[in-house]
């Protein structure tokens, strides 16, 4: 992508006064700012004088690249922006890759030394000024050449415009499907922008590549960022991929199949070169079976018989192997249901180890219910201690206090008497006579364990208060 500012040929943003004719300074050497850039790793060497590399790969709007000489020997680097030769006229570009990185790229793309135009000087500000105005009219003159495309029934799409640096020509491209008409297109373009104009076709996928956007992975367009070869992508790559052969999966933005299915072709093709052919039958006591499906990574192939090919059995290409080969000596296999093996279940181990969002809850509970686990445990070590160091006629009293009488039941209402009188108070040697006689024929022999301990303190149980009703 560009760096931003309009001297790197993107005219929706500014840098503001960081904007001049060597460029801009958020530009780094490498150039790695840039739209279809190319990592300059020998910018930090200085070669001799006598070798040095006197060409300067210039970029211009999205991704058109031209090679130029400099003549006249300027001192460039990324990102300053020059003024070039053109037909007619000059043109305005950015440099985008300069030193001996520039052979190679010229090597590559096949590009001759004897066709390159030179390099006039560093742009000044009359030429800045001129080329940011023309590229403030692309987007208004592409909606009208879209109009008069359309007033005129002709059956393509202009997909971009491009000003030249001095506002002397204007480029359209464009795609169409069929070969189109442009005597009267040119007539009208001219007399509606005042210009020469010039017409260029190109495919869908270097139109996905100018409009740029996002792909299925969530990534920018592999053409619009580093692609700049497209090679052809048929069907049998996704066959050979064993991919299911859905249009809408397979096509990219471009309406064709997408650039990235040749990326993992040759690793198919390796790992297919140790499998049996897919139209492999075996002869079988029970019948003939055919292979129905492949898996790749899993090496294992699915057969299934021709009578019924709803049960399908699996086998690794090594039993495969065998199998034919019986086959090619005439005997016939076992039937598909006794080859097939049991599979042991293999446990999965995960890599990620605990990636459940309540896996913290979960522990701080499971510890928790261990602390109270725990502490019901520690009273009762700790009343049992207790317990054994005590006398047992002092284990009997405490079970002979637990043990109470049963209470004679009391009217609903206490204040209220059946024969509205006054209550009278029972003494209090009749209450506790009957409890006494209780604990002496339980334990008779807790008088003398309280003999035997004076010091103990003698407890009374506290039974709650009795609830009144009528409250």
């Amino acid at each position: 992508m560009s760096c931003g500012c309009k001297t790197s040929g993107d005219s929706a943003h500014s840098c503001g006064p960081k904007k001049t004719a060597n460029g801009c300074e958020n530009v780094n050497t490498c150039g790695n700012s840039y739209k279809l850039s190319v990592f300059d790793w020998l910018s930090n060497i200085n070669n001799p004088a006598p070798n040095r590399c006197d060409f300067v790969e210039v970029r211009f709007k999205n991704d058109r690249k031209s090679f130029y000489k400099n003549v006249n020997n300027i001192p460039l680097h990324i990102g300053s922006v020059i003024t070039v030769e053109s037909s007619p006229g000059h043109d305005v570009g950015v440099v985008s890759l300069t030193g001996e990185l520039v052979k190679i790229q010229m090597k590559k793309k096949k590009f001759s030394e004897e066709s390159a135009l030179k390099i006039y000087r560093q742009a000044n500000q009359k030429d800045l000024e001129v080329w940011q105005e023309a590229r403030k009219k692309e987007d208004g003159v592409k909606l009208e050449a879209r109009k008069i495309a359309q007033r005129l029934g002709l059956e393509m799409k202009v997909t971009d415009v491009e000003y030249q640096g001095d506002s002397s020509k204007i480029t359209f491209y464009y795609t169409a499907d069929s070969r189109i008409d442009f005597r009267q297109l040119i007539k009208d373009y001219a007399g509606a922008f005042r210009t020469k104009i010039d017409m260029k076709q190109i495919g869908f996928r270097q139109e996905a590549a100018k409009v740029g956007g996002i792909g299925s992975c969530g990534r920018e367009l592999c053409c619009s960022t580093w692609l700049t070869d497209f090679r052809s992508v048929n069907t049998n790559v996704a066959r050979y991929q064993q991919l299911s052969i859905n249009p809408q999966k397979l096509a990219g933005q471009c309406g064709k199949l997408k650039c990235c299915l040749n990326y993992e072709l040759d690793s198919y093709l390796d790992a297919l070169s140790n499998f049996p052919s897919s139209s492999t039958t075996l002869d079988t006591e029970k019948g003939k079976a055919f292979c129905i499906k492949i898996d790749v990574f899993k090496k294992k192939m699915w057969f299934a018989y021709v009578d019924n090919s709803i049960a399908w059995y699996d086998f690794d290409i090594d039993l495969v192997k065998k199998l034919i080969s019986k086959n090619k000596r005439g005997e016939k296999i076992l039937p598909l249901e006794d080859l097939k093996q049991p599979e042991t279940p293999s446990q999965s181990i995960d890599l990620i180890q605990e990636n459940n969002v309540d896996r913290f809850e979960k522990k701080n509970r499971n510890n928790r219910n261990r602390n109270n686990q725990n502490k019901p445990n520690n009273n009762q070590n700790q009343g049992q201690e207790q317990r054994q160091g005590q006398p047992q006629g002092q284990k009997k009293n405490r079970t002979e206090r637990q043990e109470r009488p049963n209470r004679p039941e009391k009217p609903e209402n206490p204040n209220v008497n059946s024969g509205n009188q006054p209550r009278q108070p029972k003494p209090q040697q009749q209450q506790k006579a009957p409890v006494e006689k209780v604990k002496a024929e339980v334990n008779p022999d807790a008088d003398k364990a309280q003999q035997s301990n004076p010091h103990k303190k003698k407890f009374k149980k506290k039974y709650p208060p009795k609830k009144d009703k009528n409250a």
